[in-house]
C-alpha cells in the first residue's frame, strides 16, 4: 500500500476522498506530514474523511506514530498517521462484515 503524502498546501477535501477509497479498498490507509503545516492538514482531512466513511456506515479510527524521512540527504521526523475501521453491529448490519 502506497503512503498519503500530505503538504501544508494540501486540500484536506481533496486528501479526505483519497484517505476515504483507499480506506474502502485497501482496509487501511497510512498519511504522512512532515512538519506542523502538513500534519495539521492531515490531521483536518482524517476528519473530514472520517464524515464521509460515516455516511456509509463504516467508523474510521487512526493511530499516530513518529517516522524518520530522508528529505534531501538529511533525516527529517515525520508523523505517520495509521487509518483504518472500526466494525460494530450485526453482520448483516455493518459493511465490515461484506
Amino acid at each position: 500500500m502506497d503512503i498519503l503524502r500530505v503538504s501544508a498546501n494540501s486540500s484536506p477535501n481533496s486528501v479526505a476522498g483519497a484517505i476515504a477509497s483507499v480506506v474502502r479498498n485497501c482496509g487501511q490507509a497510512e498519511i504522512q506530514a512532515v512538519g506542523a503545516g502538513a500534519t495539521n492538514q492531515a490531521v483536518k482531512s482524517i476528519a473530514v474523511a472520517r464524515g464521509y466513511l460515516a455516511a456509509v456506515g463504516l467508523d474510521l479510527a487512526c493511530f499516530p506514530e513518529f517516522s524518520t524521512v530522508e528529505i534531501n540527504g538529511e533525516a527529517r521526523t515525520a508523523m505517520r498517521f495509521v487509518c483504518f475501521t472500526l466494525c460494530s453491529g450485526e453482520p448483516d448490519e455493518s459493511p465490515c462484515f461484506n
